[in-house]
């Protein structure tokens, strides 16, 4: 388990690409790819210096809210109820390099904070 830290909650480098048998795996094709890209171009980064939103980070940043929504966007997820199926899913944690993802409701939370000017 990742130690508790400063920096957002989603770390992005815990994929692994190796051509072997496989033991653990994710049904979202492409999503390893694409964490590469978001660790590659710091973009969790970016969206924390971009969107000044939280006073505190209680433990989430602002990246985590954006890429998890994101990402269960990409694994077919239709709504923010379906981030559930990955808070469970262990797999799934490990390959954003997460302890723990924030909930539906609390992202629920972090929508409403925008208005209809920020959008």
């Amino acid at each position: 388990m990742k130690p508790l830290s400063d920096g957002p909650e989603l770390s992005t480098r815990s994929v692994c690409f190796e051509f072997s048998e496989r033991t653990r795996a994710i049904d979202a094709g492409g999503l390893g790819a694409i964490l590469e890209v978001v660790a590659d171009i710091g973009l969790a980064k970016r969206i924390d210096e971009g969107l000044p939103l939280l006073k505190r980070y209680r433990p989430y940043h602002e990246s985590d809210h954006v890429l998890n929504i994101a990402y269960n966007v990409m694994c077919n997820g239709r709504t923010l109820d379906d981030i559930e199926l990955r808070r469970n899913d262990r797999v799934f944690l490990d390959a954003v390099g997460a302890r723990m993802i924030p909930d539906p409701t609390t992202e629920g939370d972090f929508c409403r904070r925008f208005s209809a000017d920020d959008v």
